[in-house]
């Protein structure tokens, strides 16, 4: 058995127990998507404040639906989709406006990977992280959860409730966005 299957399979059974009343499950459940949870949060906001008060908010709207979730073996699109909704919810009046760039941002570095050691690779993943925080909305958080949480393009367009179409378009659209910042020279 793959371990995705595996995966999907744990998530399963750990969603089942949650609707039969057991709260370990749920603890499972968290512990188990916590980090993934919050990478994609992140995309949203950098604010450690308003990131855990989201967090928090994305809990217990999990919480409540779970007793009514009818397909126990999507949980992680039906997670992710309700992490967009509370996200879009909350910052509906930011996700309309041009995302500021911070200072920090404008010191890119440019180059490629090849023959990198750690401390490069570190630098370069670092860069990546500026990156994706001067795009837009939008594409970064269909390129975080495309590329970083590795969710089927299909599942994308659910969760944030466009046409596949519309997904591959923003997945192309960030790609280009995220290349030509990555080529500036540094400040």
């Amino acid at each position: 058995m793959a371990q995705d299957e595996q995966d999907d399979r744990a998530d399963l059974l750990l969603v089942l127990r949650c609707q039969l009343g057991e709260a370990a499950a749920f603890d499972g459940l968290a512990r188990r998507w916590a980090q993934p949870l919050q990478r994609y949060l992140t995309s949203w906001t950098s604010d450690g404040d308003a990131l855990g008060d989201l967090a928090q908010d994305v809990w217990l709207r999990v919480l409540r639906g779970l007793p009514g979730l009818r397909q126990p073996d999507r949980f992680r699109s039906w997670l992710f989709g309700i992490a967009h909704r509370t996200a879009m919810d909350r910052f509906r009046l930011l996700y309309r406006e041009p995302v500021s760039i911070p200072e920090e941002a404008a010191d890119q570095i440019a180059g490629d990977d090849t023959g990198a050691d750690t401390a490069d690779r570190e630098l370069l993943l670092a860069a990546l992280d500026r990156a994706l925080n001067r795009l837009g909305p939008v594409e970064r958080q269909t390129l975080t959860l495309f590329y970083l949480e590795d969710i089927p393009l299909n599942e994308v367009a659910r969760i944030t409730g466009v046409p596949a179409g519309t997904v591959k378009s923003r997945l192309s659209r960030g790609r280009a966005q995220l290349r030509a910042i990555m080529k500036e020279p540094e400040a």
